[in-house]
């Protein structure tokens, strides 16, 4: 006769409880909170009085811009073209630049850790101080122009394009690149015959996401001094030719909305393609 052994049930688990936060995060959370209070109640002052009265300013402003002037439709129309050229010229230099940028950015790319440090710093110099910034600082450099805003624009590019493209080029498979070494690839047929057709498709979606970021800076850029519809902005709305300064705003926003239309059907293109070689298609 067998005897089952009995089982002694076992104690019932206690449910996780909320850990004690430290002292860091006690002061993290004490210095964000009082920067809030400080920020609604005399920083920013946001106020709602001040926003009732803005909604009635909103309103004379909108009765003031209807319907839009287009009597300077041709001068806005070409200041309209300088600014697309300057997000695609912008654009495009900051992209060829940020390539051999991210390849000595990159901790399975780069030479020595000396030029890993002095790429990345020049990274983080060019996405940290804003592209409003770097345009002041080209004009004072090159004059009042379009080619202040190309400049500020490639610049912020290279370090927004620079950091995704390092980023890319760390995440792909090591044994690509060890295979391709071991097969007595020098450093330039490493590069072109695995990095960069393994990054190709993320260098172009960043790419595409950079021209989209530029199109709206070139706009702003102008607001310096660097050439553009900007200028024509800020003039219609000293001289409170609302009227005008909606034209050109209805003339940005359809600019800015081609942009992305074509920035997103080329990375569904791409995304896609990459897609379908993965199954075989």
């Amino acid at each position: 006769m067998t005897s089952t052994a009995t089982r002694t049930p076992h104690p019932p688990t206690q449910p996780p409880r909320v850990r004690r936060p430290s002292l860091l995060t006690l002061v993290i959370v004490l210095v964000v909170g009082g920067l809030l209070v400080h920020g609604w109640t005399q920083g920013a002052a946001v106020r709602p009085d001040s926003l009732l009265t803005g909604m009635f300013r909103l309103g004379e402003f909108a009765q003031d811009a209807v319907p839009p002037d287009v009597q300077r439709i041709g001068p806005i129309l070409k200041a309209l073209l300088v600014t697309v050229e300057m997000a695609l010229l912008g654009t495009i230099i900051g992209v060829a630049l940020s390539l051999p940028l991210a390849v000595l950015a990159a901790r399975n790319t780069t030479p020595h850790w000396s030029l890993y440090a002095a790429s990345r710093g020049v990274i983080t110099v060019s996405r940290t101080i804003p592209d409003l910034v770097w345009g002041l600082v080209f004009v004072i450099a090159v004059g009042l122009g379009p080619e202040a805003g190309v400049l500020a624009i490639a610049v912020d590019v290279m370090g927004f394009c620079g950091r995704f493209f390092a980023e890319s080029i760390e995440d792909i498979d090591p044994g690509r690149i060890e295979g391709l070494r071991a097969l007595g690839a020098s450093h330039a047929g490493v590069l072109l015959g695995g990095v960069i057709p393994a990054c190709l498709p993320s260098f172009v979606t960043t790419s595409m996401f950079a021209l989209e970021s530029s199109a709206r800076s070139s706009v702003v850029l102008g607001l310096v001094g660097a050439g553009g519809i900007g200028i024509e902005l800020a003039t219609s709305m000293t001289l409170l030719r609302y009227d005008e300064a909606l034209t050109i705003i209805l003339a940005i926003l359809g600019v800015v909305v081609v942009f992305e239309r074509v920035s997103a059907a080329i990375r569904r293109r791409v995304l896609g393609k990459v897609s379908g070689e993965r199954w075989g298609r």
